[in-house]
């Protein structure tokens, strides 16, 4: 198996190698700016202590100082511009490549894992990018340079900071290596609490009937502490590998100001190569000593970023060697498959993940609704997928149209279907162009009226304007409900698959989603469900178990 290291290099970091080296010279040559400007300083004081304070001395510092200010302040600012473009670049390709991936090949991770490697997790690759690749650049570069021209004034000020400088790294590394561990525990723990989380919203109001509403708010407080632990440990190590650093790095800046300040009192007569140090050599030297630990603070406070970004890497190559699932087809738009409408499951086993679910045996017609029932978990989600094309056979067939369902024929099948799924989501679009999304520019009120949703749109304050939340603010579950059914409509087609459109309504609000269900089926649709509620598997005129 390859190291983190290889893979962090081979997936994050090439891409934008590039970026990354610029912005790396970049930096670098902001920091050797400050020797110029730290020269500046200490010629203009020495030259006000020794009686030479003309304007011409003061005023020529002054603007190289100035200047200095300027030129660093332009190069860190291209520099950190050219690395978030990197990072931004990073993490949309992972996001782009993970959710492209994840839609199309299912794996047996469940959906709040991806979400969080998705929203919570990718993020922390930004940091590592933005803050670790450029700080290793101005370490290898930096504290040699001042290295030198400290052993060029003073050897004693050369060898004190060659000897504290590489405790630093030293103890840093000592300390990374529990730090990544850290990292990926608290990284485990983020996506087990949320796959929790979603779970129990999923489950809320059989929660809440069976009286066990304390006892999850106990299990998810519970899994709350452990993320607290696990964030607090890592915490603790950054804590840590910074009062170490502090601690070497104050020792040997004192330590430097200790001997260039006897050795301008002429207590120390030893340390320079020749000469004793002037006042010029020793603010100097006082000057640089601080900028010689600099960039090994900064790869320091770096090194947990880039624990957390091989925590994030690890997790994406155990994702991309998991066991998988494809879709059938290719996902694209397609003209609509030829020929009369007609459904068929005959011996069908779906494949999944790590195990495989028999589906029912049933024969759709337009006209009708059919309802697929069975106990949670059996397979009725399932079975919607499986006719819709996103989830291969394990044996049997399903008969689309006259045809088989495969991979030639999946796409055109598509264009031929509508799905309702059991939660709302309204992307951030006028209510107008959501309800037609294949773009007809159709009117959308005869569809409305079908899913009895007219009234709905008439009381929102832009109409058909509107933009609701993405849950659907405004409006309540079952109007979010029924104006996806009235989208169903829109897109046009035969067969409507709707998942649980009941699920956690009240008895009259489920009634007209019956009713709306029904007036679909019988203005020329096929309408398959998948349900629990006994009012609309009554309704239904074919049902269809799955025994799991």
């Amino acid at each position: 198996m390859r190291s983190p290291r290889a893979m962090a290099r081979d997936r994050i970091i090439a891409p934008v190698d590039g970026l990354l080296r610029r912005a790396g010279m970049l930096s670098v040559a902001a920091g050797l700016v400050w020797p110029v400007q730290a020269a500046a300083i200490a010629w203009a004081v020495a030259g006000w202590v020794g009686g030479d304070a003309d304007a011409a001395r003061t005023l020529t510092a002054a603007g190289i100082i100035a200047a200095g200010g300027i030129l660093r302040a332009a190069l860190d600012h291209r520099a950190g511009a050219l690395l978030f473009r990197a990072a931004d670049a990073t993490v949309a390709r992972e996001r782009r490549a993970l959710i492209g991936r994840e839609a199309r090949a299912v794996t047996g991770a469940g959906s709040a894992a991806i979400a969080s490697l998705a929203v919570q997790k990718l993020p922390l690759l930004q940091p590592w990018i933005t803050r670790y690749h450029v700080a290793m650049t101005r370490v290898s570069v930096l504290p040699p340079v001042l290295l030198v021209l400290a052993f060029c004034l003073s050897w004693v000020v050369g060898l004190t900071l060659l000897v504290a400088g590489p405790l630093i790294p030293l103890f840093m590394a000592l300390v990374g290596m529990a730090a990544e561990q850290a990292s990926r525990r608290q990284m485990s723990e983020i996506g087990t609490m949320n796959e929790m989380l979603m779970d129990q919203l999923a489950a809320l109001s059989d929660i809440r009937l069976l009286g066990a509403t304390e006892r999850a708010a106990t299990g998810f407080a519970d899994r709350a502490e452990g993320l607290r632990q696990r964030t607090m440990a890592v915490l603790r190590i950054a804590f840590l590998s910074s009062t170490v650093l502090e601690l070497f790095s104050a020792l040997g800046v004192a330590m430097v100001a200790v001997f260039v300040g006897f050795t301008l009192l002429g207590e120390i007569g030893f340390g320079s190569w020749g000469t004793p140090l002037t006042l010029a050599e020793g603010l100097f030297l006082l000057l640089i000593a601080p900028e010689f630990f600099q960039p090994l603070r900064d790869l320091s406070a770096a090194w947990h970023d880039r624990a957390a970004g091989f925590a994030v890497v690890e997790e994406l190559e155990a994702l991309d060697a998991a066991e998988r699932v494809s879709m059938i087809g290719d996902g694209r738009d397609a003209v609509p498959l030829p020929g009369a409408f007609a459904l068929r499951l005959s011996g069908a086993v779906a494949a999944l993940p790590g195990r495989r679910v028999r589906l029912p045996d049933l024969e759709v017609a337009v006209g009708g609704i059919v309802a697929v029932t069975g106990p949670s978990g059996a397979g009725k989600s399932t079975t919607l997928a499986a006719i819709a094309g996103l989830v291969p056979l394990d044996a049997g067939r399903i008969a689309v149209c006259g045809t088989d369902l495969t991979p030639d024929t999946a796409d055109a099948w598509r264009a031929r279907l509508a799905f309702v799924p059991q939660r709302p989501h309204f992307p951030d679009l006028p209510l107008r162009a959501w309800l037609d999304p294949r773009g007809t520019g159709a009117d959308p009120w005869p569809a409305l009226r079908m899913a009895d949703a007219c009234r709905i749109v008439e009381r929102l304050p832009a109409g058909l304007d509107t933009r609701l939340g993405e849950s659907g603010g405004g409006v309540s579950g079952g109007e979010a409900r029924r104006l996806m059914l009235a989208r169903a409509v829109m897109a046009g087609g035969d067969l409507i698959l709707a998942d649980e459109p009941t699920a956690d309504l009240d008895g009259a609000t489920a009634a007209r989603i019956i009713a709306s269900l029904r007036r679909i089926a019988q203005a020329g649709r096929a309408v398959v469900v998948a349900t629990h509620d006994p009012a609309l598997i009554a309704a239904a005129d074919a049902r269809a178990r799955v025994s799991g």
